[in-house]
């Protein structure tokens, strides 16, 4: 019988990597709620519509990456290739349109059919944050603001570059659009067959293009900022004023677009060259036309998903959270074995860290204790029951010395 290997593009998250990941959430999940947001939780599928209404019927996500099945009652349900959509569907079905604005950050599994590479799985793990219900661009300075913290707490910020971009209210878009629109189809003998698709029904999504003739059109292409009007303007230089005040270093990127009409205003991405061509570690936007789209009330949003495998990749080893040292309980002889459980049990219970071998004489015990880096090695035999006690054996140090039972779990914890 063949050997079960894990699905291509997925794998387990065990050892250091699971350290790494606990990390990251940890530090994400203290910077989030710093800023006063709140953790939510959606299901990781979600009826079809809900990705195709937002993730648009041409997007490659849609065509090519989602997960979708039909389920035993006939459904069409798709495993959750992105955070926002699922979130705005929890948003209007709650019915919190009442409690806005609504601060909330996830983290969780996503699901996409993509070729596997260095950082990019088919099941990947994104951290996700998003305000509801703020029209204002405070809310954008907000949102970039907890992205700087977020990344320089895990201590790479230095390696990472914000790329800022407007992408302009609905007329500065519209216009944008008939723009780039005029301009393509008069080089429509050169794009891709990609482009050629988007051309029809997203074209901003062009410069969005890996394809080398693609990528020659696009620099004589209209550039967006020709199009914005006056409070296009002003919206984004509350933005640059605010990022400014709050000194994060930033450049702009007039070329950083969102192919679907939802999108507006500012549009980032955090980047960096330590990961080689995938070199996108965060990314979001101010979406305001989405509520509406998926039948929602008028609403304004605006978030940013960054990537946990990625991530993982770039923070230091000395950030990561030191694991608790456990104490090993060793029994001495068959007569303590019940015993020895009883208390490694009331050490458990009273905080601390404890390890137990199932079986084993002293000596193989002794070696799993060191191999585990234990602190201690608690050892209660026959004749320590009898008198209360247990020897209790400094790993570090290789001291040892009695402790009466009822005194143990104090001393443990003072020499911790």
């Amino acid at each position: 019988m063949a050997r079960l290997q894990p699905v291509r593009g997925t794998h387990d998250i065990l050892g250091e990597k699971a350290i790494r990941f606990r990390t990251i959430f940890e530090i994400f999940k203290n910077v989030a709620e710093r800023y006063s947001h709140q953790e939510i939780d959606t299901p990781i599928f979600e009826f079809t519509e809900t990705f195709k209404r937002t993730l648009g019927d041409t997007s490659d996500v849609v065509t090519k990456e989602m997960y979708t099945f039909e389920d035993r009652g006939g459904e069409q349900i798709t495993l959750r290739p992105e955070y926002t959509a699922g979130i705005a569907r929890a948003f209007i079905s709650n019915g919190l349109q009442q409690s806005t604005p609504c601060k909330f950050y996830s983290f969780g599994p996503i699901f996409r059919y993509e070729r596997p590479q260095k950082g990019r799985m088919r099941q990947f793990h994104q951290m996700d944050l998003e305000i509801l219900g703020v029209e204002e661009p405070q809310a954008d300075i907000e949102v970039l603001a907890v992205a700087a913290d977020f990344l320089n707490d895990l201590g790479i910020g230095k390696h990472i570059t914000l790329e800022l971009n407007s992408l302009g209210d609905p007329e500065s878009r519209s216009d944008y659009r008939d723009a780039l629109v005029h301009y393509f189809t008069g080089h429509k003998g050169k794009l891709s067959e990609d482009s050629l698709k988007r051309l029809e029904k997203n074209p901003m999504r062009i410069l969005d293009s890996k394809d080398d003739g693609d990528r020659e059109l696009i620099k004589d292409a209209p550039r967006i900022a020709d199009f914005y009007n006056q409070s296009t303007k002003d919206f984004f230089k509350m933005v640059i004023d605010g990022v400014e005040a709050l000194d994060i270093k930033y450049v702009i990127n007039d070329r950083l677009v969102r192919g679907l009409d939802y999108y507006c205003h500012t549009a980032f991405e955090f980047t960096t060259d330590q990961l080689g061509a995938q070199g996108t570690v965060l990314a979001g936007g101010r979406y305001d036309g989405l509520m509406e789209m998926m039948g929602g009330p008028k609403t304004a949003g605006i978030g940013w998903a960054a990537g946990m495998e990625r991530l993982a990749e770039l923070i230091a080893d000395d950030l990561l959270i030191k694991q608790n040292r456990p104490v090993v309980v060793t029994p001495v002889g068959a007569e303590a074995q019940i015993p020895a459980m009883k208390l490694a049990h009331d050490l458990r219970v009273a905080g601390i860290v404890v390890d137990m071998a199932y079986k084993g004489n002293v000596g193989k015990r002794m070696k799993r204790a060191n191999k585990q880096n234990a602190s201690f090695a608690v050892l209660l035999g026959e004749e320590e029951m009898a008198r209360g006690v247990a020897m209790v054996k400094n790993l570090d140090q290789g001291s040892q010395e009695e402790v009466s039972l009822s005194q143990i779990s104090d001393y443990l914890k003072g020499k911790g």
